[in-house]
């Protein structure tokens, strides 16, 4: 990677491109990623590393850490997702009503332009965990198009802004949230399209995958979850789980009658690109209802990383890690794409962290699985995934009659499963840095007791069918979360710092040799990307879900971080919620919540006075 690129080879490089016709237009953005000082994208690059070879901030200066300025985004709730920058503007979101503001680095952060769609608030209710929005997209500028700045709106409405002036080019609507349709994720694009799921799987919706053209908004493929295999984009002969070819109706099959039109499998998380495959990845998410007994079946193919064909949308490999999931261990977290040693050998991998507890690391070409390891010793729900290809269950989690869900039967309370339903992790992402070949992970320590029951379908009602409380993992640290380093290619947590909470803040690694990342309190740190030492910490104005971001203006290097408290975990301090069992369970888990932070919505910008670049 580019340790830095001035801005003016930037533009030239894109000027030139532009200028060679659209096939080089389309690789605008890739450029971009290299440079630095911006941050073009919402997972950082299309690799999802989430590491800046910035380094003026480093593990010896981070502790004169400052904040340089602040701004106040003037709405409540969860605050996920990170500002983008480009040249000298940022891009700042809010949760409903998603507001964005575009903000002028040369002059104090001061509002270029503000964009606050008009939406419907009944669509409020029908947002499972929180009005969060995980940030927007960057297009470049191609022929008579402008650069444009992309939202997927909580009413799903994707809208393509002017960069420059924020004023409307096209949208169009993704989804219907009378059906329980929500927008929540940050689009990512990807050569002449935008890419974006949908939210609303506690609802009976059936998930999607949709690519746009940039150039109008037109749908360019669409490939469901679930169903029929010419609607859900398989060729039976080609497309691949775990080596073999799926054959034909591999999703029908194992399904009950016509379930899988209701049947889930939403995708919300993260987008990542290799563009020398030209494969696109990502997870989706859990079946529907949370009551297992009502989906007898596999449920193929919620729960699966998915990688498909960018230009055609055809999938070429699937990987369903929670066949016939009992928890709601939605498998939409990121896939970080790398190169690394396994087994001896370097691989062009991927590697996920599951909400299931396993870390997966697959082979990106071919989805052959490689390694698949606990990332928190709590997890108890299943024994282990069979790792070898002559077995019957290979790929598959074992799991443990104790913590079935389904085995205990409706109407029975399964107590002590690890981890609960919010995963050992959720959406918020982890970092990758080349220099120590270590994955920095914002976890959860959390376990649960889980009471499924018998629930029908009406479309736009909640359609989950269990009961859940959540508390700190037993005979452990006392939290409810970690910070962890972990060796992917080996399946081994290399160091872990316990937190007081979940970790639900996105991290970020840089080649200063220093980690970033955020607590539900509101504490951003920053530790040693080697050791784990912290080296410092600052509380911002309310609980931090957001991801850390950095970035350089004027030869300054800065990080930024969004706070407000909120997400699935903070869901009772930003709904106003008591019932402990409200919030999905997430109420009564993290109640104490209340004495370390309130609600907030602000984004804290840092830097180190009198910098010099490390090396």
């Amino acid at each position: 990677m580019l340790k830095m690129m001035t801005k003016a080879a930037l533009a030239t490089s894109l000027m030139i491109g532009l200028g060679a016709g659209v096939a080089t237009a389309n690789e605008a953005l890739a450029t971009m990623q290299k440079n630095a000082a911006d941050w073009v994208m919402p997972t950082g690059d299309y690799a999802n590393t989430r590491y800046s070879t910035l380094d003026a901030i480093n593990k010896s200066n981070v502790k004169d850490l400052v904040p340089a300025w602040t701004f106040s985004t003037g709405v409540l709730r969860g605050h996920e997702g990170a500002p983008l920058v480009i040249g000298d503007t940022m891009y700042v979101h809010t949760p409903f009503p998603n507001i964005v503001y575009a903000l002028d680095l040369t002059d104090n952060g001061s509002i270029k332009w503000k964009y606050e769609p008009t939406q419907d608030p009944n669509v409020i209710p029908v947002m499972c965990c929180d009005t969060v929005n995980r940030g927007v997209a960057y297009a470049p500028a191609e022929g008579d198009r402008p650069a444009l700045i992309i939202l997927h709106q909580a009413d799903t409405t994707l809208v393509a802004l002017n960069a420059e002036t924020g004023e409307q080019v096209w949208s169009v609507k993704n989804g219907d949230p009378s059906k329980g349709e929500t927008g929540t994720m940050a689009p990512q694009v990807i050569k002449d399209k935008v890419f974006v799921g949908n939210s609303g799987g506690e609802f009976g919706v059936r998930g999607t995958m949709t690519g746009y053209n940039l150039k109008d908004g037109t749908q360019a493929w669409r490939a469901f979850a679930t169903g029929p295999d010419n609607e859900m984009l398989l060729d039976p002969e080609k497309t691949t789980h775990l080596g073999k070819p799926i054959g034909p109706d591999s999703s029908l099959k194992t399904w009950e009658g016509d379930q899988w039109k209701i049947g889930g499998g939403t995708f919300w998380g993260w987008i990542s690109y290799d563009p020398e495959l030209n494969l696109v990845y990502y997870g989706t998410a859990n079946p529907s209802t949370w009551n297992p007994s009502q989906r007898p079946g596999d449920n193929r193919w919620t729960m699966t990383i998915t990688a498909r064909d960018v230009d055609t949308g055809m999938a070429k490999w699937l990987y369903q890690m929670t066949p016939h999931d009992e928890w709601d261990y939605d498998g939409v977290n990121e896939n970080i794409l790398t190169e690394i040693d396994v087994g001896g050998q370097l691989r062009k991998v991927l590697t996920h962290f599951d909400r299931n507890g396993f870390a997966y690391t697959l082979d990106r070409a071919t989805g052959e699985l490689l390694v698949a390891k606990k990332y928190d010793p709590a997890v108890n729900w299943a024994t282990e995934v069979v790792m070898d290809p002559a077995s019957d269950q290979y790929g598959r989690p074992q799991v443990v009659a104790q913590y079935s869900t389904e085995q205990n039967g409706e109407d029975v309370n399964s107590t002590g499963i690890c981890p609960a339903a919010l995963g050992t992790k959720d959406q918020q992402p982890a970092a990758f840095s080349p220099k120590t070949k270590l994955f920095y992970v914002p976890t959860n320590h959390v376990c649960m007791d889980y009471e499924p029951f018998r629930v029908a379908y009406t479309a736009g009602q909640p359609y989950v069918g269990a009961t859940l409380s959540m508390y700190p993992a037993p005979n452990s640290h006392g939290g409810m979360g970690n910070f962890i380093a972990w060796d992917a290619g080996k399946g081994e947590i290399v160091w872990s710092l316990p937190e007081q909470f979940s970790v639900w803040s996105g991290a970020l690694a840089t080649a200063g040799d220093i980690v970033f990342y955020g607590t539900l309190e509101g504490y951003l740190k920053a530790v040693d990307a080697t050791t784990g030492e912290e080296l410092y910490k600052f509380k911002t104005p309310s609980g931090i879900v957001g991801n850390v971001m950095t970035y350089e203006n004027k030869g300054q290097q800065y990080i930024a971080i969004l706070s407000g408290i909120g997400g699935w975990a903070g869901i009772g301090l930003a709904a106003g919620l008591t019932d402990p069992n409200a919030g999905l369970g997430a109420v009564g888990g993290y109640a104490a919540l209340s004495k370390y932070t309130a609600l907030g919505g602000q984004l804290t910008v840092f830097t180190v006075p009198n910098q010099t670049a490390s090396k």
